[in-house]
């Protein structure tokens, strides 16, 4: 009766989100992909000349054969430093890769960020900055199965269906903005807010005829973040992050901390807490070690889905690295926010 009732409940969540609308892909460490979160950010890296970094998120292993798996890569890095009085530019590109259930709902996103960067005064920074990609969906619809295949027993996906895809495998040009603003007043304070909003040509995605309306939502995203330096061996990072698509909304708040090992902060312990509200609770735990971070996350249900997959929502692993180009070698420039 209860594995009845779970393939029931997967049921229903794998056909709501074959056919509401699309909903972009995301991570719960957002303050770790940067650019997919804000393309102001590229080239935004306030303790660093360059940074590449990697995520990796498994959704609904607990209730799924075949889970959601999402991949990123991402690199970015400062230019014109020298060129421009009190500025500089940010370059940078990042790919997004994402495997869905069952069915091989595959999407693959390549995006290049462009940024600008201008200090006002000694205590503030303006960012704007913009990004343009490809992107591909595909879907394989003989792996697929739907209501109506249902012959009272069992899923069939070999009877007929009502359900006829014109095209299985769709292309588009997508477009983000974005523009941010840094204050650090001192030494031991950084803010940071933030403003983007995605797919500003309103492409169009749909497997289906096209009949009705399949321009991708509007998505808006915000943030607010702060690293404040509590003491030589502890800097803490709260986080707020809100982002509105469609009918879709989602808000995360938290935050986490950094616990030096050494005099010269080359070894850090991490740990932080993030709450998802309405849907999860979430974890972290890391380490730095010469300028090269790794976390990792833990998504604890807390929405009514935890009747389903039993409080285990989704694994993440992130890794950074950030670094300074030769010139400042044993010279670093003067960073904009607390460092150990």
């Amino acid at each position: 009766m209860i594995r009845t009732i779970k393939i029931i409940g997967v049921l229903i969540c794998c056909m709501t989100a074959f056919f509401v609308e699309a909903q972009d892909l995301h991570f719960s460490q957002f303050f770790n992909s940067p650019l997919l979160t804000n393309p102001a950010n590229t080239g935004f890296i306030p303790d660093a000349d360059y940074r590449i970094g990697a995520s990796y998120r498994d959704q609904y292993s607990s209730l799924m054969a075949v889970p959601y798996k999402t991949m990123s890569i991402f690199g970015d890095a400062q230019v014109f430093r020298n060129r421009i009085e009190n500025g500089w530019v940010g370059l940078g590109g990042v790919i997004l890769h994402d495997v869905a259930g069952s069915g091989s709902l595959t999407s693959t996103k390549a995006y290049a960020s462009v940024a600008y960067h201008q200090m006002l005064g000694l205590s503030s920074l303006v960012s704007a900055g913009f990004n343009i990609g490809w992107a591909n969906k595909r879907i394989d619809q003989s792996k697929l199965k739907f209501p109506d295949q249902f012959d009272g027993k069992f899923f069939d996906n070999t009877l007929p269906t009502s359900v006829q895809l014109i095209n299985n495998n769709i292309s588009y040009f997508d477009v983000q903005a974005g523009l941010n603003y840094a204050y650090f007043p001192t030494q031991d304070i950084y803010i940071n807010a933030g403003y983007s909003i995605h797919h500003v040509n309103r492409p169009k995605e749909t497997f289906f005829d096209g009949t009705e309306d399949a321009r991708i939502p509007v998505r808006h995203i915000g943030f607010v973040n702060a690293i404040l330096k509590l003491n030589e061996n502890v800097i803490i990072n709260p986080n707020a992050y809100y982002t509105m698509q469609a009918r879709a909304s989602e808000l995360v708040l938290g935050l986490n901390g950094a616990y030096n090992l050494t005099g010269a902060g080359e070894k850090q312990l991490i740990a932080g807490l993030y709450y998802r509200v309405g849907d999860a609770v979430i974890p972290m735990i890391g380490f730095e070690l010469n300028h090269i971070k790794f976390t990792f996350s833990y998504d604890v249900t807390t929405s009514s889905l935890h009747n389903f997959n039993g409080y285990r929502g989704a694994t993440e692993f992130n890794v950074i690295k950030n670094g300074f180009y030769n010139e400042y070698f044993g010279d670093k420039r003067q960073t904009l926010c607390p460092t150990f």
